[in-house]
Protein backbone atom coordinates (compact mmCIF):
# COMPACT_ATOMS: atom_id res chain seq x y z
CA UNK A 1 0.00 0.00 0.00
CA UNK A 2 1.86 3.38 -1.15
CA UNK A 3 -0.82 6.25 -1.35
CA UNK A 4 0.46 9.80 -2.98
CA UNK A 5 1.71 11.68 0.22
CA UNK A 6 -0.92 14.52 -0.72
CA UNK A 7 -3.54 12.24 -1.13
CA UNK A 8 -6.98 13.78 -0.07
CA UNK A 9 -8.93 11.79 2.20
CA UNK A 10 -12.43 12.60 3.52
CA UNK A 11 -15.93 12.37 3.51
CA UNK A 12 -18.83 14.21 1.19
CA UNK A 13 -22.59 15.64 2.05
CA UNK A 14 -25.08 17.42 0.06
CA UNK A 15 -26.89 20.29 0.77
CA UNK A 16 -30.34 18.81 0.20
CA UNK A 17 -29.87 15.86 1.87
CA UNK A 18 -28.10 16.94 5.35
CA UNK A 19 -28.30 20.86 5.49
CA UNK A 20 -31.88 21.58 6.43
CA UNK A 21 -32.92 24.81 7.45
CA UNK A 22 -35.15 25.50 4.61
CA UNK A 23 -36.84 28.42 5.36
CA UNK A 24 -34.42 30.01 7.70
CA UNK A 25 -31.98 32.94 7.15
CA UNK A 26 -33.34 34.30 4.08
CA UNK A 27 -33.09 30.78 2.00
CA UNK A 28 -35.63 30.50 -0.73
CA UNK A 29 -37.52 27.05 -1.81
CA UNK A 30 -35.55 24.62 -3.73
CA UNK A 31 -36.66 22.17 -6.03
CA UNK A 32 -35.34 19.55 -3.46
CA UNK A 33 -38.16 20.98 -0.98
CA UNK A 34 -40.57 19.47 -3.46
CA UNK A 35 -39.78 16.43 -3.16
CA UNK A 36 -41.38 13.89 -0.87
CA UNK A 37 -40.31 10.60 1.20
CA UNK A 38 -40.33 7.07 -0.15
CA UNK A 39 -38.86 4.03 0.19
CA UNK A 40 -37.33 1.13 -2.00
CA UNK A 41 -40.58 0.02 -3.20
CA UNK A 42 -42.54 3.34 -3.41
CA UNK A 43 -41.33 6.35 -5.36
CA UNK A 44 -40.56 10.04 -4.23
CA UNK A 45 -42.95 12.69 -5.60
CA UNK A 46 -42.44 15.76 -6.77
CA UNK A 47 -45.28 17.96 -5.92
CA UNK A 48 -45.94 21.94 -7.33
CA UNK A 49 -47.67 22.50 -4.07
CA UNK A 50 -46.02 21.58 -0.31
CA UNK A 51 -48.90 20.12 1.23
CA UNK A 52 -49.10 19.13 4.87
CA UNK A 53 -50.16 15.39 4.58
CA UNK A 54 -46.59 14.71 2.78
CA UNK A 55 -43.20 14.82 4.22
CA UNK A 56 -40.53 16.41 2.61
CA UNK A 57 -37.21 15.14 4.25
CA UNK A 58 -35.09 18.34 3.09
CA UNK A 59 -36.86 20.82 4.90
CA UNK A 60 -35.13 19.75 7.85
CA UNK A 61 -32.64 16.52 6.84
CA UNK A 62 -30.27 15.95 9.57
CA UNK A 63 -30.20 19.70 10.43
CA UNK A 64 -26.28 20.11 9.60
CA UNK A 65 -27.89 24.13 9.25
CA UNK A 66 -27.31 24.58 12.93
CA UNK A 67 -25.01 21.32 14.05
CA UNK A 68 -22.37 22.25 11.17
CA UNK A 69 -19.42 22.70 13.68
CA UNK A 70 -20.13 19.64 15.61
CA UNK A 71 -20.41 17.58 12.70
CA UNK A 72 -16.85 19.39 11.26
CA UNK A 73 -14.82 18.75 14.19
CA UNK A 74 -16.35 15.13 14.29
CA UNK A 75 -14.58 14.88 10.53
CA UNK A 76 -11.32 16.18 11.55
CA UNK A 77 -11.35 13.96 14.62
CA UNK A 78 -11.15 11.43 11.35
CA UNK A 79 -8.46 13.21 9.93
CA UNK A 80 -10.00 14.68 7.35
CA UNK A 81 -7.96 15.91 4.91
CA UNK A 82 -10.87 16.97 2.38
CA UNK A 83 -14.63 17.68 3.11
CA UNK A 84 -17.06 17.80 -0.50
CA UNK A 85 -20.33 19.76 0.09
CA UNK A 86 -22.69 21.41 -1.91
CA UNK A 87 -23.95 24.70 -1.73
CA UNK A 88 -27.61 25.75 -1.98
CA UNK A 89 -27.83 27.75 -4.10
CA UNK A 90 -31.53 29.08 -2.82
CA UNK A 91 -29.62 30.28 0.02
CA UNK A 92 -27.72 32.72 -1.82
CA UNK A 93 -30.54 33.29 -4.71
CA UNK A 94 -33.73 33.20 -2.72
CA UNK A 95 -35.83 33.12 -6.01
CA UNK A 96 -33.07 32.69 -8.52
CA UNK A 97 -33.19 35.34 -10.47
CA UNK A 98 -31.68 38.51 -7.90
CA UNK A 99 -28.51 40.45 -9.19
CA UNK A 100 -27.65 40.64 -5.13
CA UNK A 101 -27.41 37.61 -3.32
CA UNK A 102 -29.18 37.35 -0.14
CA UNK A 103 -25.87 38.10 2.83
CA UNK A 104 -27.11 35.88 5.55
CA UNK A 105 -26.25 33.19 2.99
CA UNK A 106 -23.00 34.22 1.84
CA UNK A 107 -21.90 34.67 5.43
CA UNK A 108 -23.62 31.28 6.71
CA UNK A 109 -21.25 29.43 3.91
CA UNK A 110 -18.17 31.63 4.98
CA UNK A 111 -18.61 30.32 8.53
CA UNK A 112 -18.79 26.73 7.40
CA UNK A 113 -15.69 27.00 5.50
CA UNK A 114 -13.38 29.26 8.10
CA UNK A 115 -14.66 26.32 10.31
CA UNK A 116 -13.27 23.74 7.95
CA UNK A 117 -9.88 25.76 7.75
CA UNK A 118 -9.71 26.09 11.44
CA UNK A 119 -9.32 22.34 11.46
CA UNK A 120 -7.00 22.05 8.54
CA UNK A 121 -9.62 20.54 5.77
CA UNK A 122 -10.49 21.49 2.28
CA UNK A 123 -13.52 22.22 1.12
CA UNK A 124 -14.70 20.74 -2.12
CA UNK A 125 -17.56 22.72 -2.78
CA UNK A 126 -19.99 21.37 -5.76
CA UNK A 127 -21.71 24.49 -7.24
CA UNK A 128 -25.03 22.63 -8.51
CA UNK A 129 -26.07 19.08 -6.63
CA UNK A 130 -29.40 18.26 -7.95
CA UNK A 131 -30.68 21.86 -6.60
CA UNK A 132 -31.81 24.73 -8.01
CA UNK A 133 -33.90 27.92 -6.77
CA UNK A 134 -37.92 26.32 -6.75
CA UNK A 135 -39.00 29.94 -8.54
CA UNK A 136 -36.54 29.27 -11.67
CA UNK A 137 -38.85 26.27 -12.36
CA UNK A 138 -41.72 28.37 -12.37
CA UNK A 139 -40.81 31.23 -13.96
CA UNK A 140 -38.48 30.01 -16.69
CA UNK A 141 -38.49 26.28 -17.01
CA UNK A 142 -35.12 26.02 -15.17
CA UNK A 143 -32.41 24.10 -17.21
CA UNK A 144 -34.97 24.31 -20.10
CA UNK A 145 -34.19 28.12 -20.80
CA UNK A 146 -31.18 29.31 -21.90
CA UNK A 147 -31.74 32.56 -19.32
CA UNK A 148 -30.64 29.76 -16.61
CA UNK A 149 -26.88 30.09 -17.82
CA UNK A 150 -27.14 33.86 -16.52
CA UNK A 151 -28.44 33.31 -13.66
CA UNK A 152 -25.83 30.43 -12.51
CA UNK A 153 -22.74 32.12 -13.57
CA UNK A 154 -24.24 35.53 -11.23
CA UNK A 155 -24.54 32.64 -8.69
CA UNK A 156 -20.76 31.22 -9.50
CA UNK A 157 -19.27 34.78 -9.46
CA UNK A 158 -20.30 35.13 -6.07
CA UNK A 159 -19.12 31.92 -4.71
CA UNK A 160 -15.73 32.54 -6.84
CA UNK A 161 -15.27 36.13 -5.08
CA UNK A 162 -16.86 35.93 -1.55
CA UNK A 163 -15.08 32.55 -0.99
CA UNK A 164 -11.80 33.10 -2.66
CA UNK A 165 -9.65 32.65 0.22
CA UNK A 166 -11.02 29.63 1.33
CA UNK A 167 -11.73 27.15 -1.07
CA UNK A 168 -9.85 26.18 -4.24
CA UNK A 169 -11.74 22.63 -5.12
CA UNK A 170 -15.23 23.06 -7.17
CA UNK A 171 -17.31 20.94 -8.97
CA UNK A 172 -19.76 22.39 -11.18
CA UNK A 173 -22.31 19.82 -11.30
CA UNK A 174 -23.46 16.49 -9.86
CA UNK A 175 -23.81 13.31 -11.56
CA UNK A 176 -24.18 15.40 -14.61
CA UNK A 177 -24.32 12.39 -17.31
CA UNK A 178 -28.30 11.43 -15.77
CA UNK A 179 -29.28 13.98 -18.28
CA UNK A 180 -28.31 11.20 -21.25
CA UNK A 181 -31.11 8.86 -19.81
CA UNK A 182 -35.05 9.85 -19.26
CA UNK A 183 -35.16 9.91 -15.12
CA UNK A 184 -32.23 12.45 -15.32
CA UNK A 185 -34.31 14.99 -16.37
CA UNK A 186 -36.69 14.91 -13.58
CA UNK A 187 -33.12 14.81 -11.06
CA UNK A 188 -32.00 18.05 -13.14
CA UNK A 189 -33.97 20.16 -14.82
CA UNK A 190 -37.80 18.85 -14.51
CA UNK A 191 -40.10 21.39 -15.14
CA UNK A 192 -42.96 22.31 -12.18
CA UNK A 193 -45.44 19.17 -12.19
CA UNK A 194 -46.38 16.62 -10.37
CA UNK A 195 -44.71 13.13 -11.08
CA UNK A 196 -43.35 10.43 -9.17
CA UNK A 197 -39.71 9.91 -9.09
CA UNK A 198 -39.01 6.47 -10.64
CA UNK A 199 -35.94 5.64 -11.83
CA UNK A 200 -36.61 4.28 -15.34
CA UNK A 201 -38.15 7.37 -16.33
CA UNK A 202 -41.72 7.51 -19.07
CA UNK A 203 -41.32 5.88 -21.95
CA UNK A 204 -42.88 8.22 -24.43
CA UNK A 205 -40.22 11.00 -22.97
CA UNK A 206 -38.78 13.07 -25.09
CA UNK A 207 -34.82 12.83 -24.89
CA UNK A 208 -34.03 16.13 -26.97
CA UNK A 209 -35.35 18.39 -23.77
CA UNK A 210 -32.64 16.53 -21.93
CA UNK A 211 -30.02 17.35 -24.52
CA UNK A 212 -31.48 20.84 -24.78
CA UNK A 213 -31.16 21.36 -20.97
CA UNK A 214 -27.74 19.16 -21.03
CA UNK A 215 -26.23 21.33 -23.11
CA UNK A 216 -27.40 24.83 -20.96
CA UNK A 217 -25.34 22.96 -18.58
CA UNK A 218 -21.93 22.32 -20.20
CA UNK A 219 -22.07 26.10 -21.54
CA UNK A 220 -23.02 27.03 -18.06
CA UNK A 221 -19.81 24.29 -16.45
CA UNK A 222 -17.83 26.12 -18.97
CA UNK A 223 -18.17 29.65 -18.45
CA UNK A 224 -18.12 28.64 -14.64
CA UNK A 225 -14.59 27.20 -15.36
CA UNK A 226 -13.34 30.10 -17.42
CA UNK A 227 -14.96 32.76 -14.40
CA UNK A 228 -13.42 30.59 -11.54
CA UNK A 229 -9.83 30.62 -13.39
CA UNK A 230 -10.11 34.30 -14.29
CA UNK A 231 -10.97 35.75 -10.53
CA UNK A 232 -8.64 33.16 -8.86
CA UNK A 233 -5.73 31.35 -10.74
CA UNK A 234 -5.41 28.69 -8.13
CA UNK A 235 -8.54 27.14 -8.22
CA UNK A 236 -9.02 23.69 -9.43
CA UNK A 237 -12.29 23.16 -11.02
CA UNK A 238 -13.51 19.59 -12.20
CA UNK A 239 -16.21 18.01 -13.66
CA UNK A 240 -18.66 14.99 -11.54
CA UNK A 241 -20.40 12.22 -13.35
CA UNK A 242 -21.85 8.89 -11.82
CA UNK A 243 -19.64 6.06 -12.46
CA UNK A 244 -22.05 3.58 -13.96
CA UNK A 245 -20.22 0.79 -15.09
CA UNK A 246 -21.91 -1.98 -16.85
CA UNK A 247 -20.71 -5.30 -18.31
CA UNK A 248 -22.20 -8.02 -21.31
CA UNK A 249 -24.08 -10.10 -19.63
CA UNK A 250 -22.59 -13.32 -21.75
CA UNK A 251 -19.64 -12.90 -24.30
CA UNK A 252 -22.44 -13.03 -27.19
CA UNK A 253 -20.89 -9.93 -29.14
CA UNK A 254 -24.68 -8.50 -29.19
CA UNK A 255 -24.51 -8.09 -25.54
CA UNK A 256 -20.99 -6.65 -25.54
CA UNK A 257 -21.47 -4.02 -28.95
CA UNK A 258 -24.54 -3.01 -26.44
CA UNK A 259 -22.25 -2.82 -23.46
CA UNK A 260 -19.86 -0.39 -25.49
CA UNK A 261 -22.31 1.84 -27.23
CA UNK A 262 -24.59 2.22 -23.69
CA UNK A 263 -21.17 3.34 -22.12
CA UNK A 264 -20.17 5.66 -24.74
CA UNK A 265 -23.56 7.53 -24.27
CA UNK A 266 -23.81 7.24 -20.63
CA UNK A 267 -20.40 8.22 -19.51
CA UNK A 268 -18.05 9.31 -22.53
CA UNK A 269 -20.46 11.82 -23.97
CA UNK A 270 -20.42 13.89 -20.77
CA UNK A 271 -16.86 13.65 -20.07
CA UNK A 272 -15.78 14.24 -23.69
CA UNK A 273 -17.71 17.66 -23.79
CA UNK A 274 -15.92 18.26 -20.21
CA UNK A 275 -12.09 17.17 -20.94
CA UNK A 276 -11.81 17.29 -24.66
CA UNK A 277 -13.89 20.17 -25.35
CA UNK A 278 -16.40 19.14 -27.99
CA UNK A 279 -19.62 16.71 -28.70
CA UNK A 280 -17.94 13.21 -29.50
CA UNK A 281 -18.99 11.96 -33.31
CA UNK A 282 -21.04 8.98 -32.02
CA UNK A 283 -23.27 11.15 -29.67
CA UNK A 284 -23.84 13.75 -33.10
CA UNK A 285 -24.53 10.17 -35.33
CA UNK A 286 -26.72 9.21 -31.84
CA UNK A 287 -28.87 12.45 -31.90
CA UNK A 288 -29.47 11.93 -36.09
CA UNK A 289 -30.42 8.25 -35.70
CA UNK A 290 -32.96 9.55 -32.52
CA UNK A 291 -34.57 12.09 -34.11
CA UNK A 292 -33.25 14.33 -31.41
CA UNK A 293 -32.41 18.01 -31.93
CA UNK A 294 -31.56 21.07 -29.63
CA UNK A 295 -30.00 24.15 -29.97
CA UNK A 296 -26.58 25.26 -30.43
CA UNK A 297 -25.84 29.08 -30.51
CA UNK A 298 -22.95 30.97 -32.26
CA UNK A 299 -20.06 30.33 -30.18
CA UNK A 300 -21.35 27.30 -27.90
CA UNK A 301 -18.60 25.37 -29.57
CA UNK A 302 -15.77 27.42 -29.06
CA UNK A 303 -16.93 28.08 -25.07
CA UNK A 304 -17.23 24.33 -24.21
CA UNK A 305 -13.16 24.31 -25.66
CA UNK A 306 -12.35 27.05 -23.50
CA UNK A 307 -13.75 25.99 -20.73
CA UNK A 308 -12.50 22.25 -20.15
CA UNK A 309 -12.14 20.77 -15.97
CA UNK A 310 -8.56 20.38 -14.38
CA UNK A 311 -9.84 17.01 -12.95
CA UNK A 312 -12.43 14.53 -13.50
CA UNK A 313 -14.27 13.64 -10.19
CA UNK A 314 -17.30 10.75 -10.18
CA UNK A 315 -19.25 8.68 -7.86
CA UNK A 316 -19.38 4.81 -7.23
CA UNK A 317 -21.22 2.28 -5.79
CA UNK A 318 -21.95 -0.56 -7.98
CA UNK A 319 -22.21 -2.41 -11.12
CA UNK A 320 -24.61 -4.11 -13.34
CA UNK A 321 -25.09 -6.25 -16.28
CA UNK A 322 -26.53 -5.78 -20.19
CA UNK A 323 -27.70 -7.92 -22.37
CA UNK A 324 -30.10 -8.06 -25.35
CA UNK A 325 -31.75 -11.28 -24.00
CA UNK A 326 -35.06 -10.26 -22.07
CA UNK A 327 -34.80 -13.20 -19.80
CA UNK A 328 -32.50 -11.96 -17.59
CA UNK A 329 -34.17 -10.61 -14.10
CA UNK A 330 -33.27 -6.99 -13.48
CA UNK A 331 -31.81 -5.30 -10.13
CA UNK A 332 -31.75 -1.61 -8.91
CA UNK A 333 -28.50 0.80 -9.31
CA UNK A 334 -27.84 3.81 -8.21
CA UNK A 335 -30.94 5.27 -10.05
CA UNK A 336 -30.53 3.05 -12.91
CA UNK A 337 -31.51 -0.32 -13.79
CA UNK A 338 -29.60 -3.18 -14.90
CA UNK A 339 -28.84 -7.05 -14.96
CA UNK A 340 -27.83 -8.77 -11.86
CA UNK A 341 -24.71 -10.07 -12.27
CA UNK A 342 -24.48 -13.88 -11.17
CA UNK A 343 -21.02 -12.92 -9.64
CA UNK A 344 -22.12 -10.40 -6.99
CA UNK A 345 -23.55 -9.81 -3.90
CA UNK A 346 -26.21 -7.01 -3.46
CA UNK A 347 -27.46 -5.01 -0.43
CA UNK A 348 -31.21 -4.43 1.06
CA UNK A 349 -31.73 -2.14 -1.62
CA UNK A 350 -30.24 -4.14 -4.71
CA UNK A 351 -27.37 -2.76 -5.09
CA UNK A 352 -24.26 -5.48 -6.30
CA UNK A 353 -21.04 -5.01 -4.68
CA UNK A 354 -18.04 -4.93 -6.86
CA UNK A 355 -14.98 -3.74 -5.45
CA UNK A 356 -12.80 -4.61 -8.70
CA UNK A 357 -15.72 -2.60 -10.75
CA UNK A 358 -14.02 0.15 -9.08
CA UNK A 359 -10.63 -0.78 -10.20
CA UNK A 360 -11.92 -1.07 -13.97
CA UNK A 361 -13.77 2.00 -14.27
CA UNK A 362 -10.54 4.55 -13.50
CA UNK A 363 -8.43 2.55 -15.43
CA UNK A 364 -10.80 3.20 -17.92
CA UNK A 365 -11.53 7.15 -17.76
CA UNK A 366 -7.97 7.63 -16.81
CA UNK A 367 -6.76 5.79 -19.63
CA UNK A 368 -9.04 7.98 -21.80
CA UNK A 369 -8.77 10.90 -20.25
CA UNK A 370 -4.92 11.45 -18.77
CA UNK A 371 -5.71 13.81 -16.05
CA UNK A 372 -6.12 13.61 -12.76
CA UNK A 373 -9.53 11.49 -10.88
CA UNK A 374 -11.32 12.12 -7.85
CA UNK A 375 -13.76 9.53 -6.13
CA UNK A 376 -16.04 11.83 -4.63
CA UNK A 377 -18.87 9.00 -3.97
CA UNK A 378 -18.19 5.81 -2.66
CA UNK A 379 -20.27 3.69 -0.47
CA UNK A 380 -23.11 1.53 0.10
CA UNK A 381 -26.66 2.06 2.42
CA UNK A 382 -27.39 -0.43 4.91
CA UNK A 383 -30.49 -0.21 7.84
CA UNK A 384 -27.71 -0.21 10.73
CA UNK A 385 -28.72 -1.42 14.00
CA UNK A 386 -27.99 1.47 16.69
CA UNK A 387 -27.87 -0.33 19.91
CA UNK A 388 -25.17 0.91 23.19
CA UNK A 389 -24.70 4.38 21.71
CA UNK A 390 -23.46 3.06 18.62
CA UNK A 391 -23.46 0.96 15.65
CA UNK A 392 -21.09 -2.39 15.21
CA UNK A 393 -20.80 -2.05 11.76
CA UNK A 394 -18.07 -4.58 10.09
CA UNK A 395 -20.16 -4.59 7.01
CA UNK A 396 -19.21 -1.00 6.33
CA UNK A 397 -15.66 -1.73 6.74
CA UNK A 398 -15.74 -4.64 4.77
CA UNK A 399 -16.97 -2.88 1.50
CA UNK A 400 -14.85 0.25 1.99
CA UNK A 401 -11.90 -1.72 2.47
CA UNK A 402 -12.23 -4.17 -0.75
CA UNK A 403 -13.09 -0.89 -2.61
CA UNK A 404 -9.44 1.27 -0.69
CA UNK A 405 -7.65 -1.82 -1.98
CA UNK A 406 -8.54 -1.60 -5.91
CA UNK A 407 -7.74 1.74 -5.52
CA UNK A 408 -4.51 1.42 -4.50
CA UNK A 409 -4.05 -1.54 -7.00
CA UNK A 410 -5.16 1.36 -9.95
CA UNK A 411 -2.61 3.38 -8.58
CA UNK A 412 0.67 1.45 -8.22
CA UNK A 413 -0.38 -1.21 -10.76
CA UNK A 414 -2.29 0.29 -12.81
CA UNK A 415 -0.65 3.97 -12.68
CA UNK A 416 -3.81 5.76 -12.59
CA UNK A 417 -3.41 9.00 -10.99
CA UNK A 418 -6.02 9.45 -8.64
CA UNK A 419 -5.61 12.37 -5.79
CA UNK A 420 -8.91 11.63 -3.90
CA UNK A 421 -11.14 10.26 -2.22
CA UNK A 422 -14.19 11.11 -0.11
CA UNK A 423 -16.60 8.48 1.29
CA UNK A 424 -20.35 9.33 0.67
CA UNK A 425 -22.36 10.11 3.06
CA UNK A 426 -19.83 10.13 6.31
CA UNK A 427 -22.46 11.41 8.49
CA UNK A 428 -26.11 10.17 8.28
CA UNK A 429 -28.48 11.93 5.71
CA UNK A 430 -31.65 11.72 3.49
CA UNK A 431 -31.51 9.26 1.26
CA UNK A 432 -31.74 10.75 -3.04
CA UNK A 433 -33.14 8.14 -4.63
CA UNK A 434 -35.71 7.14 -1.87
CA UNK A 435 -35.35 9.48 1.21
CA UNK A 436 -35.38 7.51 3.79
CA UNK A 437 -32.98 7.49 6.98
CA UNK A 438 -32.75 4.16 7.80
CA UNK A 439 -30.55 3.29 3.97
CA UNK A 440 -27.53 4.62 6.02
CA UNK A 441 -23.99 5.03 4.85
CA UNK A 442 -22.27 6.93 7.27
CA UNK A 443 -19.54 7.35 9.87
CA UNK A 444 -21.84 8.84 11.89
CA UNK A 445 -25.03 7.65 13.39
CA UNK A 446 -27.88 10.52 13.32
CA UNK A 447 -31.15 10.05 15.91
CA UNK A 448 -33.95 10.09 13.26
CA UNK A 449 -36.15 8.15 11.80
CA UNK A 450 -37.54 8.01 8.24
CA UNK A 451 -40.14 11.27 9.11
CA UNK A 452 -37.68 13.16 10.76
CA UNK A 453 -38.34 11.87 14.68
CA UNK A 454 -35.52 11.85 16.63
CA UNK A 455 -32.71 14.09 19.02
CA UNK A 456 -30.76 14.67 15.98
CA UNK A 457 -27.84 13.57 18.63
CA UNK A 458 -24.54 12.26 16.50
CA UNK A 459 -22.74 8.67 17.25
CA UNK A 460 -19.54 7.58 16.41
CA UNK A 461 -19.88 4.29 14.48
CA UNK A 462 -16.96 1.16 14.74
CA UNK A 463 -16.25 2.53 11.23
CA UNK A 464 -15.32 6.21 12.46
CA UNK A 465 -12.55 4.82 14.27
CA UNK A 466 -11.27 2.84 11.56
CA UNK A 467 -11.67 5.20 8.87
CA UNK A 468 -9.50 7.50 11.12
CA UNK A 469 -6.85 4.83 11.53
CA UNK A 470 -6.99 4.54 7.21
CA UNK A 471 -6.37 8.37 6.93
CA UNK A 472 -3.71 8.38 9.85
CA UNK A 473 -2.02 5.84 7.84
CA UNK A 474 -2.66 6.95 4.36
CA UNK A 475 -3.89 3.61 3.53
CA UNK A 476 -1.05 1.54 5.09
CA UNK A 477 -3.59 -0.15 7.17
CA UNK A 478 -7.00 -1.25 6.24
Amino acid sequence: MAFPKEFLWGGATAANQAEGGWDQGGRGPSNSDHVTNGSHTVPRRFTTELTDDNYYPSHQAIDMYTHYKEDIAMFAEMGFCVYRMSISWSRLFPNGDELEPNKEGVEYYRSVFEECKKHNIEPLVTINHFENPYNLYETIGSWDSREMIDHFIRYCEVLFTEYKDLVTYWLTFNEINFMTMPFGYNMHAGKPRDYEMKFGGAKDHDMSLNYQALHHMFIASSKAVILGHEINPENKIGCMLAGMVSYPRTCHPDDVILTQQAKKMMTYLCGDVHVRGEYPSFAKKYFERAGIEFSIEDGDLELLKAGTVDFYSFSYYSTSCKSENPEFATTGGNLAMGLKNPHLEANEWGWQIDPQGLRYYMNDIYGRYQIPLMIVENGLGFNDVFEDETVHDDYRIDYLRKHIEQMDIAINEDGVDLIGYTMWGCIDLVSAGTGEMKKRYGFIYVDMDDLGNGSLKRYPKDSFYWYKNVIATNGQEL
